[in-house]
Parts: structure tokens; sequence; C-alpha cells
């Protein structure tokens, strides 16, 4: 046999080895669980539902936005969801201490008479650190995840700030305003008086 012949032969083998190795396997084992399952973390953080459409027109900045809603993994037509009434938009992040501290603000905002809608988006972070968060904090708003990226197409949408957090008011009539002062809330007082002034 010739050197050639050989190479040729060792060759072939090696090739039949690798289909063999990638042929699919029967048997009964179990499906593999998937990784990203948010069930647990879904349930324990109990997240108030999501605004569904409403007959509005939706607001014009945010058409056709849509991000899944952290509570359940529902798509979320975000235009629509918050067409129609004033709604205050908080964008926060897991990784974001001042957000650890405005979040439970916001969530006591919300339990007063006469306040504004609150949804928090969650962006740049995974959703289950995001989940653990608002359990740990006890904040149960309802919130849409935006990706963990930085280009989510809520956040490009709004035109969020490197800067976290951030807040908008939704207005009933669809203006969107960037709340600026102040960036982020230590008081409910502070976050009436914005979402007062903003409308």
């Amino acid at each position: 046999m010739t050197r050639v012949t050989k190479w040729a032969l060792a060759a072939a083998v090696l090739g039949v080895a690798l289909i063999v190795a990638l042929l699919p396997r029967g048997g009964d084992a179990p499906a593999a669980k998937p990784s990203g399952d948010l069930a647990p973390a879904r349930a324990a953080a109990a997240l108030q539902p999501c605004p569904a459409p409403g007959p509005a027109q939706p607001v014009k900045q945010l058409e056709g936005v849509t991000a899944d809603c952290l509570g359940d993994g529902v798509r979320v037509d975000v235009g629509k969801a918050l067409a129609g009434a004033p709604v205050l938009v908080n964008v926060w992040a897991s990784w974001c201490e001042p957000c650890r501290t405005e979040l439970p603000v916001l969530q006591e905002y919300a339990r007063q008479p006469g306040a504004a809608r609150v949804l928090g988006v969650q962006v740049q972070s995974p959703a289950k650190d995001g989940l653990d968060l608002l359990a740990k904090l006890g904040v149960h708003l309802p919130s849409v995840f935006d990706g963990d990226g930085s280009n989510g197409p809520v956040r490009t949408a709004l035109k969020v700030p490197s800067a976290l957090p951030a807040s908008y008011l939704v207005t009933a009539g669809g203006a969107v305003r960037f709340i600026a002062n102040p960036r982020s809330f230590v008081n409910t007082d502070q976050v009436r008086a914005a979402v007062e002034g903003a409308r």
C-alpha cells in the first residue's frame, strides 16, 4: 500500500467517524430544560399585569414598538398599551444603584389616590436579574423587558440617555415628556410634582 493510499484511507475513516458523530441519536433521554426558564423568578416577583392595548390612538413616538411583559413574557405593543391616559414610564436596570432607591418610591407613589399609572422598562440587564431585584425590593409594578443590550426598541424610541434611571410622562394626548428635574426620585412628593409639571 502506498503512502498516498494510506493517507486517503485514513482521511476516509476520519470522515466516516465525523459523520457518525454528527448523526442524531435516538433513545429515551429526557429533553433538556430551557436554560432561560423564568417561571420561578416571575412567581417570586409577582408583578402586576402589563397594560392591555386600549381604544385610543397609539402613542406616536412608540407606535409599533413592542417588548416582552416582564411578569409573564407576553408581547406588549407599548404604543397602544400607553395610549389614552397619563403614564409615568421609568427606565431602569438591575445594576443601577439609584434605580434600587427609586423603584420602591415609584411603588409607593403608584398606590396613592390620583396617581398616574406607572410602567417600568428594564434595560441593559438580564430579565432574571430584574425579576430578582424587584422581588427583593417588594416592587410589583407592571414592567416590560427591553432586552439586555444597549439598543432595545423602547430605549431607542424614547432616546434614553446613558445615565439611568430615566423617567418620562406619556400624557393622555400621547405626548412623551422627559422628566429632567429631578433625574431620580427619592420621595413620592417629587414624583407627584414631576408628573403634574409634565402634564
